[in-house]
């Protein structure tokens, strides 16, 4: 198997040419985890911003460490970055895609100056207010968000997305090893949250602690009939 191809900033200065005179740059990490915070990182970038540190990648092929050294390069790099967080009890209040707007906000928010444009992971625009917001939605963050152009696998061919992913992994990760100090039962340090068998075992022994999603269905706690239409099982369950 040939080796994966880094990523560039060809897309974002195509982006960039095209009339902008800024670009966000955005990748999120915990929308699939059981418990912890949904975080959100965005870089800001601009026609003169320079090639990428040697060594970004998309968060997950890169080791811990390998992430750690690179997120003080990729900060010195950045003419700006944010990273914002939405919680457990922000996540069962709003639901997971407001949460995401939310933390998506809070980062744009620490921006040096707002973007001409987001570029976002995915194919699904969170950070765009929707047209008619819940009546108890979340709080506004940001007054304007501007135009959001979404790609599949963005972390993968963007250097600035991701670089996004790398600062959004380490300060979601660093938060979950220090909960897990609090609750080492759970295994937080290794698995970070996520459905890993160590983690289910402790809520199926313990139950939910106050950083758990508690409007999700829990393994180990909210297990499905054995009749129910495994498609139906929350995203809770996905390591997105």
């Amino acid at each position: 198997m040939s080796p994966v191809a880094p990523p560039t900033l060809r897309i974002a200065r195509q982006l960039l040419r095209g009339g902008l005179s800024s670009l966000a740059c955005s990748d999120e990490v915990g929308r699939g985890a059981l418990c912890g915070p949904v975080t959100v990182a965005m870089v800001l970038i601009t026609e003169t911003t320079k090639t990428a540190p040697q060594g970004v990648r998309d968060s997950k092929l890169l080791t811990p460490e390998a992430r750690r050294r690179l997120v003080p390069r990729i900060q010195r790099w950045a003419p700006s970055y944010g990273v914002g967080h939405a919680s457990p009890g922000e996540i069962d209040e709003f639901g997971i895609i407001a949460a995401l707007r939310l933390a998506g906000h809070r980062a744009m928010a620490q921006l040096s100056a707002p973007p001409d444009t987001v570029l976002l992971d995915g194919n699904h625009d969170y950070l765009t207010v929707p047209e008619q917001p819940a009546m108890f939605g979340p709080p506004v963050i940001v007054d304007r968000v501007p135009p959001v152009v979404t790609m599949i696998k963005a972390d993968m061919r963007c250097a600035a997305v991701a670089a996004a992913s790398i600062l959004a992994k380490t300060a979601r990760d660093e938060i979950m090893v220090g909960l897990a100090d609090q609750h080492p039962e759970y295994g937080w340090a290794d698995n970070k949250g996520y459905a890993a068998p160590e983690h289910i075992a402790a809520l199926a022994a313990l139950g939910p602690t106050p950083h758990h999603r508690v409007s999700w269905r829990l393994p180990g706690r909210d297990e499905l009939p054995a009749d129910a239409d495994p498609d139906l099982a929350d995203v809770a369950l996905l390591d997105l």
